[in-house]
């Protein structure tokens, strides 16, 4: 009975109904507070197991010289300070990504921030990197339970100059050097001022060498090595997608993420009236999912499977999924689609992608 309750669509829309009717902040809270509820119970654990995970040796995806259980993540910016990896860890991902982490704890932006577009499937966000900052990540980093394995996206503080960029980047990998599996730089988010002119090619190499001498000292003194991702945008030129593939190339960078979410407003069906109500912010959700289609596209064909590449943006079924394998994503990550779509679409892509 209650397999059937949680995984039929229809009442998976039952509990989204009355979700919906929260702000998205506050509904995320409860979904998360229920969730870590239902995980203490006794037996909680192993029925949300029975429920989501579906394992199998077929589902094993090696990517970055990670073995992942399975190629289907979360992405960043659900559980940004780390505090739900045991539970989540519960629903069947292969992976989780914590952070955006700052060195400094950041409000981030004020709220409302977070948006829903039903009509869309989709969210604009402008959180801001709100966090509580890298330490106290790193102190909850110390008491998950779970095996599953974790990355850590790590960004700048609002307040830092991009000149000093690398100084936040540094502080936040060191922390988590021994803690998180692999790392992801973001330059990519569009909430905070100036990040995305990261993505400029100097500013990049000089981040992501800055970071890969870093692993180097820690590789020194007998620490297993940790792969460098970079996450990038959407919105990018073929010239800049250009830049970044022959830097990858040139630092023997271990993977991209493709990609963070949009600044385009093409194609909603969502009111303009509403969009422009709404204002700035990231969209994610479908209808990102053909322009980040077209970036991972672009990489994959030009790469060669010479940096293996991480399929994110507009997720929500397992064809969206396959789609991104077979346009040579080695894994996947879902956010929005997790929101839309139910906990249930997890394990129907990890069958339908291996």
């Amino acid at each position: 009975m209650v397999k059937v309750f949680l995984h039929h669509s229809s009442m998976y829309s039952f509990i989204k109904s009355i979700l919906f009717l929260w702000s998205p902040e506050k509904a995320h809270h409860i979904t998360m507070s229920l969730l870590t509820l239902a995980y203490k119970l006794p037996g909680g654990q192993w029925i949300l197991k029975k429920l989501f995970c579906y394992t199998s040796q077929k589902s094993k995806v090696e990517i970055a010289g990670i073995t992942l259980p399975n190629g289907v993540g979360l992405a960043a910016g659900f559980d940004k300070d780390a505090k739900y990896i045991d539970v989540l860890a519960c629903l069947g991902f292969g992976f989780i990504e914590i952070g955006t982490l700052t060195p400094k704890t950041q409000p981030g932006n004020d709220k409302p921030r977070l948006f829903r577009l039903p009509e869309d499937n989709a969210l604009i966000n402008r959180m801001g990197f709100n966090n509580g900052g890298v330490d106290e990540a790193v102190e909850r980093l110390k008491k998950v339970k779970s095996d599953i394995i974790i990355g850590g996206n790590i960004g700048k503080n609002k307040v830092t100059p991009n000149e000093e960029a690398f100084n936040d980047y540094a502080y936040c990998f060191e922390k988590l050097y021994n803690h998180v599996h692999y790392f992801v730089v973001n330059v990519s988010s569009p909430n905070t001022p100036g990040l995305r002119e990261l993505q400029e090619k100097p500013a990049l190499k000089k981040i992501l060498t800055g970071l890969q001498n870093l692993r180097t000292g820690f590789m020194e003194v007998g620490q297993p090595t940790k792969p460098i991702f970079l996450k990038i945008a959407p919105d990018l030129t073929h010239t800049q997608l250009d830049d970044i593939i022959d830097l990858a190339l040139e630092i023997n960078l271990d993977g991209l993420v493709a990609t963070n979410t949009t600044i385009s407003r093409a194609g909603l069906i969502t009111a303009e009236s509403e969009l422009n109500a709404i204002g700035a912010g990231g969209l994610s959700g479908k209808p990102l999912k053909n322009a980040s289609d077209e970036v991972l596209k672009y990489l994959a064909d030009r790469l060669k499977n010479k940096v293996p590449i991480m399929g994110v943006g507009g997720i929500h079924s397992a064809q969206d999924a396959l789609d991104k394998i077979n346009l040579g994503a080695k894994a996947v990550q879902l956010y929005t689609g997790f929101i839309y779509s139910g906990p249930g679409v997890i394990k129907k892509i990890i069958k339908a992608i291996h």
